[in-house]
């Protein structure tokens, strides 16, 4: 098991370096950093002023350079004024005039141009806010679908079975957006249950209020997908010859269930669950834009429209580790939940 998470590990690096130059090279291309140059200066500028800027602040440097500056491995060079003196490349964020190793391996992720300060002030409260949001949404969106998975496939052919799929079916097909904006005309607007904007989590505290609504738009979307899977998983383990053989000892029917079928059954949807994560991540942009709750998706779209190119990285950076990490958690578990993998 060590030597498979340590080669795992290895791929994770390896993975990471190659999609975070990708990233990198696609954020650093022309039109990018031309927009960059006219917001640092002024819209204004002629091309000769938004060469002479972009060259003064390194983005003239060769790519490499770049991308091992950013990551950490090659020291960081100031800025030059009109005379070339070195002044700090962003001094909003503090920077010094002295080259110095300053990336991601050293805990510098840059400077947000946007909000004026350092990527770290920005990404890391924002991932929190996100955090909650996720931990909320497995809290209802994990065990509600496994209730409705094992009921599906417990007794398959029934009306129960035929319910519960028709709704996580429906479930499934409604994208988070239509969702968000059904549940926003009746609870918040015809009910008045709950606020149609969660703006006041950020700022105010989460309350059951003002944060019900996008825990139920992202929760809906993906508890049919899991609940599918979990039912399906179920009526395979429920045909099989040793659960047959348990009912024939005289087994009752409910342990059965719960003593030889559920964990087995568990099995498959555990790695369905452990990709809820990355998908939480793309889901979260939508519904965090709808409601107006400040986390990662949000940010991700701020930096986005403003062209806020250290910004953008550090969320890619971020998303990259997320997914990788959580496939690193579902092979593991798989291994250890069922006894017929074996890991080499």
């Amino acid at each position: 098991m060590l030597s498979f998470i340590a080669r795992r590990l290895g791929v994770m690096v390896l993975t990471m370096i190659a999609l975070t130059f990708v990233v990198f090279y696609l954020v650093n291309l022309e039109p990018n950093l031309k927009k960059l140059a006219l917001t640092e200066t002024n819209s204004r500028a002629s091309q000769a002023e938004i060469e002479n800027w972009l060259d003064r602040y390194g983005y003239r440097d060769s790519f490499l350079k770049r991308y091992a500056e950013w990551i950490g491995v090659w020291p960081k060079q100031p800025a030059r004024d009109i005379k070339g003196n070195p002044i700090p490349r962003f001094s909003y964020c503090g920077e010094t005039v002295e080259p110095r190793l300053s990336g991601i391996l050293e805990g510098d992720f840059g400077c947000s141009t946007k909000f004026r300060t350092k990527v770290s002030n920005k990404l890391f409260p924002a991932l929190e806010a996100t955090g909650i949001l996720m931990f909320w949404v497995m809290m209802v969106m994990v065990p509600g679908a496994l209730v409705i998975g094992v009921l599906a496939g417990m007794r398959e052919g029934s009306r129960t079975d035929r319910t519960l799929s028709i709704l996580a079916i429906g479930s499934t097909a409604t994208p988070e957006y239509v969702s968000g904006v059904i549940f926003t005309v009746v609870f918040a607007t015809w009910l008045g249950w709950f606020n149609g904007s969660a703006a006041s989590a950020t700022f105010h505290g989460i309350t059951f209020v003002n944060f019900t609504l996008p825990v139920m738009t992202l929760a809906i979307y993906g508890m049919g997908y899991i609940a599918r899977m979990t039912r399906a998983s179920m009526v395979e383990v429920m045909t099989a010859q040793y659960i047959r053989t348990a009912r024939l000892k005289g087994l009752s029917f409910n342990a059965v269930v719960l003593k030889h079928a559920l964990r087995n059954a568990l099995i498959a949807p555990f790695t369905v669950i452990m990709l809820q994560f990355p998908w939480l991540l793309t889901g979260v942009v939508v519904v965090e834009i709808m409601f107006r709750y400040q986390g990662f998706g949000y940010t991700l779209v701020e930096a986005a429209g403003n062209n806020d190119i250290d910004l953008l990285l550090g969320c890619s950076l971020v998303s990259v580790f997320i997914v990788l990490v959580t496939q690193l958690i579902s092979d593991i578990g798989y291994a250890l939940l069922n006894p017929r993998i074996r890991v080499q």
